[in-house]
């Protein structure tokens, strides 16, 4: 094995399978190649070629068609729990040694994942920087330029992926801690939605707020340790149920059409370098077949603010409060200076903040709903250690002004390389969305890697080429043809609004309708009624969530009901119609169909 072997884990399971490779020589040639980085800041803890072998061993009789992950090497935060290994979130005070695996980690374990270490990260998780470790494990240092951040609090688990020591690792993620270094490392980072990967085992930073978050190559390679991962724990307070294939949403082929929302550029506060790969992300977007929509995210920056406020910074302390009082010299003191202040905040406070969010809650949501997908920056500038010593907490707060505010809302969240900087650095970009949106967010991020084709993380090696995807990805949603009350601004579009409905267009019917108001009411209701001698009807296309459809239908009265309706463009879908004989029941209904639609009816109403 070369050390230009590219790690995806497609690559090495086609290399096993072809005999060129054996899990024990890549472990091997592995141990080997980190032998010559020394005492690399990036390891707290790197497992010995003894400790590796009983996990070399389970996969004897095994290949990658019995083990999703048989041979794969990956690496995990050190507060991420490996039996056996101490646990020290970069504190010698704090750490034990747990005699069990994580939840998550014992899922990859029994995939045929084998565990390299445990990697180094901002004391106690907290931080964008990667700059807030103790001399005891040194400052891991940017794969591709030293004098720059390597980004946090994940610092360690991003650098040896990017430089090729492992296909991949597992970080943590509260306010960015994952999708920042991702971003400084051209690496993908999976911020799941928050229940969906255990965090039992995890020493929490903020526990109503953390998730475990993937530091991958590639988008495949994030999909498929997601599909290990996300699976519910019985014994985690934090754990969520959620079924992907129920909701009708799996990974694949993106969407031919989708609007994807971006923020008025005036709210980027990015850098030329940053502003550029924004600028370059809506142009692949569109090229994919989005449809730009500019959004004013007042309401998301906000609520990023809210932050290092009562709540939030109080759970942080309830963690280390013990060490802070007792062992204050074991904790890094920019950490000390920030989590001190959970310990003054009254009852009050948290509740003036929780209210705070739940308004913001609101106003993002509704927001977001008009939109298939977000698009911002993952961060908005790449500092130099240099930067970071002279204000490490304007810095870090600077840092977050795209991540803060999604595991607050309980959005999910993806960092996608877009490419680099004229002093090659990586650059990068964030696709998040509501919760649940995970395997949306992962289908449009490999329709951009498609595009891009970037190297490897830091290594240089090639992006070998991708195969199809194995099918469409639905994203658990099915548009539906309104022609009345429900078209935007009228007073029915509330129960469409309301269950997540986002407007995809506004057209016509095929020319084969006539359009009535059935008799009864008030208010009148319409029934478009398919007819040789009709005409063209003004119509919207309404994306709904699946699973909301059943509570909508419930709400239309008789005779009308949903079927097949033919659009101007040729295509069919699913769209309000009247039961046959309903135009003959309880008096006349009148022909509209004159009016064009059911708003130019409603005008002469007015008039």
């Amino acid at each position: 094995m070369t050390q230009r072997l590219a790690l995806d884990i497609t690559n090495l399971h086609a290399a096993y399978m072809q005999g060129d490779l054996t899990p024990a020589t890549l472990i091997d040639a592995l141990l080997a190649q980190a032998d010559t980085h020394g005492n690399e800041p990036a390891w707290i803890t790197r497992l010995s070629r003894e400790q590796l072998a009983p996990y070399l061993q389970r996969l004897e009789g095994e290949s990658p068609d019995t083990l999703p992950l048989y041979g794969i090497p990956f690496a995990m935060k050190d507060n991420i729990d490996l039996a056996g290994i101490p646990t020290t979130v970069g504190s010698p005070a704090y750490a034990y040694t747990p005699t069990e695996n994580a939840f998550v980690v014992q899922q990859l374990i029994d995939a045929g994942a084998i565990p390299m270490g445990k990697t180094n990260l901002d004391q106690f998780a907290t931080g964008l920087v990667g700059e807030r470790a103790l001399s005891d494990y040194g400052v891991p240092a940017n794969a591709f330029n030293p004098d720059y951040i390597p980004g946090g609090s994940s610092s360690g688990s991003a650098v040896v992926t990017a430089v090729g020591m492992v296909s991949f690792a597992l970080g943590t993620d509260t306010a960015g801690s994952g999708r920042v270094p991702a971003c400084f490392h051209n690496l993908y980072g999976v911020k799941p939605s928050l229940g969906l990967l255990s965090t039992r085992g995890v020493v929490p930073a903020c526990a109503t707020l953390d998730t475990i978050s993937l530091f991958t190559l590639t988008a495949d390679d994030a999909a498929k340790v997601f599909d290990i991962t996300a699976a519910y724990d019985d014994q985690c307070a934090w754990s969520r149920r959620h079924d992907f294939a129920v909701h009708g949403k799996r990974y694949g082929k993106a969407p031919a059409a989708f609007r994807f929302g971006v923020p008025t550029q005036s709210q980027w506060q990015t850098d030329a370098a940053y502003t550029q790969g924004m600028h370059q992300a809506v142009a692949e977007l569109e090229a994919l077949g989005g449809e730009k929509v500019e959004l004013d995210c007042a309401p998301l920056l906000a609520a990023a603010r809210l932050l290092y406020e009562g709540p939030w910074v109080a759970e942080r302390y309830h963690v280390i409060r013990d060490l802070m009082e007792s062992h204050p010299e074991a904790v890094h003191p920019v950490t000390f200076q920030i989590t001190q202040g959970g310990a003054t905040p009254l009852a009050v406070d948290a509740f003036d903040a929780r209210y705070k969010l739940a308004e913001y809650k609101r106003q993002a949501d509704a927001l977001i709903s008009q939109v298939d997908v977000m698009l911002s920056p993952t961060t908005v500038t790449h500092p130099t250690k240099a930067d970071v010593a002279a204000d490490p907490i304007g810095v870090n707060s600077r840092l977050g002004t795209w991540t803060n505010f999604m595991n607050l809302l309980d959005y999910s969240a993806l960092a996608v390389p877009i490419g680099f900087t004229e002093r090659d650095l990586p650059v990068g970009v964030t696709l998040f969305g509501p919760v649940f949106d995970d395997l949306k967010l992962l289908s449009l991020g490999r329709a951009l890697e498609a595009r891009l084709m970037l190297p490897l993380g830091a290594t240089g090696v090639v992006h070998p080429a991708l195969p199809a995807p194995l099918t469409n990805a639905q994203d658990g949603t099915m548009e539906l043809v309104a022609c009345g009350a429900h078209l935007q601004g009228l007073p029915l579009n509330h129960q469409l609004t309301e269950r997540g409905g986002v407007l995809v267009s506004s057209t016509h019917s095929a020319p084969h309708y006539k359009l009535f108001a059935l008799a009864g009411g008030p208010p009148k209701r319409p029934a478009m009624v398919r007819d040789a001698n009709g005409q063209a009807i003004e119509v919207e296309v309404w994306r709904l969530p699946i699973e909301t459809l059943g509570s909508f239908l419930a709400g239309i009265p008789a005779p009308l009901g949903l079927g097949q309706v033919e659009l101007a463009d040729g295509s069919w879908k699913c769209g309000f119609i009247c039961t046959a004989g309903a135009l003959n029941e309880g008096g006349a209904a009148e022909d509209i169909s004159e009016f064009g639609g059911w708003r130019g009816w409603l005008k002469t109403q007015t008039a």
